[in-house]
């Protein structure tokens, strides 16, 4: 009953003021909104960051070539052909922690059809390689190992490439040019978009990588891959078949103790961790720069409250004068504290939601409405009343009745 009426106080004193409340609600009405803007937006950020890493695979380690040194200049990893086809063989075949090992040769090449062409990456593979990248193909077919041993010229396209040369025009079973070369397209690839540097996974053609090795990039060393995707048979794994992979390529390579690997072995799971973590951190930064706003609002609601105390001193001391208690008063003030930064609170998730959602269409940013986040900032707000009012509250209920009455 004592918190109705004060609740009914409350309401009564706050539209006599209406200015004067709304602007006291708008350091709330702001944080609140920037709060849940903020964290979507970041949260928009972590979720493409996972999608991402979901595009790449997952308990994937990345074999890379290793570096040589050239009239006294050292050359970075990649620059000295020492991966072989028969190396991904040999890993797949020998180390028990890897289920799949993926050797890939990457160029690049002019792609025609008709009167279109395409400048686009061409990635020569083997069936394995679609696997450990969980890519589907959606139209037609794959390659298969025999097609690989045999150097057929056949191809699939991504969806970026079957978009800028076909069209609505269906794509199975005609006849590409690759470096002038005709290649017969047996499947479309499924989507996979940006990869986490940025660039579309889905601009791609891919090839047997026998064909790619011996027709497309020949070289001086043709057996030569220019890296190998190993996939562990799980993540527990992971560590175990990175360390069964250096030792069976170090003794291929007859690589003795002392001397500098001819590769390179990353785990791409940890990297795109970072990442993601990176990501998170960012978010909850956001969120936590936006939060002190809230604080500021909070002490703007304090010293409108000081205010109002100080201009209801009469009013104060003939309620208490009739028989109102100091908790009575206290309830009171402390009502009005709270009331302010709840409805401050509502208009402010309101704000904040359709700040995110016009971000997303205005900037494509992909923007992710985290209820949670919205529970919170709305607590907070509540709490925030509480702990910015109770002074306000405190000092009004311990105003003397007599002194009170006196005030002008």
């Amino acid at each position: 009953m004592e918190f109705l009426l004060s609740l009914k106080i409350a309401l009564r004193a706050l539209r006599t003021n209406k200015m004067r409340s709304f602007l006291t609600m708008l350091g709330i009405i702001i944080g609140i909104a920037a709060v849940i803007a903020m964290v979507a937006i970041g949260s928009g950020a972590s979720r493409i960051i996972s999608d991402q890493i979901a595009s790449i695979g997952s308990n994937i380690l990345l074999v890379l070539p290793g570096s040589r040194t050239s009239g006294g200049i050292r050359l970075g990893h990649g620059s000295t052909p020492t991966l072989t086809y028969d190396d991904a063989k040999a890993i797949r075949a020998e180390c028990p922690s890897v289920a799949l090992a993926a050797p890939v040769v990457r160029g690049g090449a002019q792609v025609v059809y008709g009167n279109m062409n395409w400048s686009t990456a061409v990635m020569g593979i083997t069936p394995e390689y679609l696997m450990v990248r969980d890519w589907r193909v959606v139209e037609g077919r794959d390659f298969s190992q025999a097609e690989v041993e045999g150097a057929v010229k056949n191809c699939l396209i991504g969806r970026t490439v079957a978009e800028n040369l076909f069209g609505a025009e269906d794509p199975l079973g005609k006849i590409v040019r690759v470096q002038k070369l005709p290649f017969m397209v047996i499947g479309v690839m499924d989507r996979k978009g940006r990869s986490p540097q940025g660039s579309d996974q889905d601009d791609v053609v891919f090839v047997p990588l026998r064909t790619a090795q011996r027709k497309l990039f020949g070289s001086q060393f043709p057996n030569s891959v220019g890296s190998i995707m190993v996939q562990a048979r799980s993540e527990q794994d992971l560590a175990r078949a990175e360390e069964q992979v250096t030792m069976l390529l170090l003794q291929r390579h007859r690589i003795g103790p002392g001397r500098e690997p001819d590769f390179t072995v990353r785990n791409l799971s940890e990297l795109l961790d970072v990442a993601e973590q990176s990501s998170k951190a960012m978010s909850l930064l956001l969120g936590a720069v936006a939060s002190i706003s809230l604080i500021v609002g909070g002490i703007g609601i304090m010293n409108i409250m000081l205010v109002s105390v100080t201009e209801r001193t009469r009013e104060i001391g003939i309620r208490m004068a009739i028989g109102a208690k100091q908790r009575d008063i206290l309830l009171q003030f402390l009502t009005e504290a709270v009331l302010l930064t709840l409805i401050g609170g509502v208009i402010g998730m309101l704000l904040g939601v359709a700040g995110a959602k016009l971000v997303a269409q205005v900037f494509q940013w992909p923007t992710l409405i985290s209820f949670k986040a919205i529970a919170v900032a709305f607590g907070f707000s509540g709490a925030v009343g509480i702990f910015f009012g109770f002074y306000p509250a405190r000092k009004a209920a311990s105003l003397n009745p007599i002194d009170a009455l006196r005030y002008e």
